[in-house]
């Protein structure tokens, strides 16, 4: 910082000089719309208040939401490392889009370091202060469903649940090795809305839980919550992985309809053997599909339940295909193809996951620092994936709004690059400060201001 070297002349233009001029420049424009969005949504005041801090008040420097603030923007920036913060401690953008301050104050605050944000985490794992972070998590998904319908959010909501493996290195507690995944990782759930791609939850597991564990009591407490938020009908979609007892009879009881697919195994094979006959004629030049029906109580059921039998026929295939459902779906008002629709969308939910990963980059890297606990890594590690679902949403939200603007799709991917990634010089004058944004965001940024207000701001 602050060291300066000779001109120099790259080998492959002499017209060309390079200076370090030391103006206050940063490649994270896009940083002051995550905060517009934050902001708008009146989700971190409320949270403020929520969360516990133990911290003594006359040797705090930054508040608990200007260093989360921090972690959130970064990792949407793309600066997904703790130790990336030494990088950006000056870094003009971070500094005045992150603070509490106003005026030009915050260009003379250093941004938290990382043993601060590192302290965050600590404290932020705590119980009551978990609590807070996931419901707020929800809470700023269905204010961004609700602002751009009119205030008023969607009257059905279809809940994607699914594992999502992180892979893990080194000695980190509560990880487990995977055959199938091959890997050493975490294994927490994550939900998302099915119709918008919004992240409402996520909890993390250790490495060798079952598919299915915990879901028995963390999704129907989740679709309660969005229940009571909302007033929308709930129903949930999953995989293979979810339909043991524990989660299906948690789910009845609750009275949130579900489908989800079903292993095969041999009684439920003798049961669609009548159903997988070859019809009469030549192959189809076209797949062909049948749905049938049919009630089964597998023995770790506590009920029979409706099964949906998908067969397909393949052209130039010998052999009919062919795979179960699970619903609770009433087949009066959902027939098989019905169902079986409304389950192959879960592909969206696959994207939205991968989308999370790729562009995220999300890692867990808490370990045994001192005297950590298994427990308390986990807390640590459970707030940074938090971490990563509350960026998500922010860049969701942006990335919605150019949908809206330009009328064709936006990957995450695309709205970090072509938005949020673009030059910035600060220029201050007396005590007001001048943005400037640099050239890349000509395209987009004059639309996207325009535009700003239909994310309605939140009632306080």
């Amino acid at each position: 910082m602050g060291e300066t070297i000779p001109t120099w002349k790259p080998t492959c233009n002499p017209s060309v000089s390079v200076q370090l001029s030391g103006r206050k420049t940063s490649s994270d424009g896009g940083a002051f719309l995550l905060r517009e969005v934050m902001d708008r949504s009146g989700i971190f005041e409320r949270l403020e208040q929520k969360l516990q801090d133990d911290r003594d008040p006359l040797r705090v420097r930054h508040s608990l939401i200007s260093q989360l603030r921090t972690l959130i923007i970064q990792h949407a920036q793309g600066w997904d490392d703790l130790s990336d913060t030494q990088l950006l401690g000056e870094d003009p953008v971070f500094q005045l889009a992150c603070s509490d301050q106003r005026s030009i104050t915050p260009l003379s605050q250093l941004r938290p370091s990382q043993p601060t944000l590192s302290r965050l985490l600590n404290l932020l794992a705590q119980d009551a202060n978990l609590t807070a972070l996931h419901n707020a998590l929800l809470d700023l998904a269905m204010w961004r469903l609700s602002s751009m319908r009119g205030g008023k959010p969607p009257p059905t909501i279809t809940l994607d649940v699914d594992g999502l493996p992180i892979e893990t290195f080194g000695s980190q507690a509560g990880t487990g090795y995977n055959r199938y995944v091959g890997c050493t990782h975490y294994s927490p759930l994550v939900a998302s809305i099915a119709e918008t791609g919004d992240m409402v939850g996520g909890l993390l597991r250790e490495g060798n839980s079952g598919n299915a564990a915990q879901a028995d009591q963390w999704i129907p407490g989740l679709v309660e919550r969005i229940r009571q938020t909302t007033g929308a009908q709930v129903r949930v979609r999953f995989d293979a992985g979810f339909t043991g007892d524990p989660t299906l009879s948690a789910l009845d009881r609750a009275n949130i309809p579900f489908v989800g697919r079903i292993n095969s195994n041999a009684a439920l094979e003798r049961m669609a053997q009548p159903y997988l006959k070859r019809p009469p004629g030549r192959p189809p030049a076209h797949l062909r599909e049948w749905c049938h029906e049919f009630y089964y109580k597998a023995e770790s059921w506590d009920k029979k339940r409706r099964i949906v039998l998908v067969v397909s026929e393949r052209p130039d295939d010998l052999f009919l295909h062919h795979f179960f459902l699970v619903t609770s779906l009433d087949n009066k008002d959902w027939h098989g193809h019905e169902v079986l629709n409304l389950y192959r969308k879960r592909g969206k939910a696959e994207g939205h996951m991968g989308e999370l990963k790729d562009t995220l980059n999300v890692h867990l890297s808490s370990t045994c620092r001192g005297a950590s606990t298994v427990q308390q890594v986990m807390g640590r590690n459970q707030v940074n994936l938090l971490l990563d679902l509350y960026a998500y949403q922010l860049m969701h939200s942006v990335r919605v709004l150019m949908q809206y603007i330009t009328r064709q799709g936006w990957s995450l991917r695309k709205v970090r690059e072509q938005i949020l990634k673009v030059a910035a010089t600060v220029a201050v004058h007396a005590r007001r400060i001048t943005v400037h944004i640099g050239h890349s965001g000509d395209k987009w940024w004059p639309s996207l201001i325009r535009h700003l207000p239909w994310l309605h701001q939140s009632p306080t």
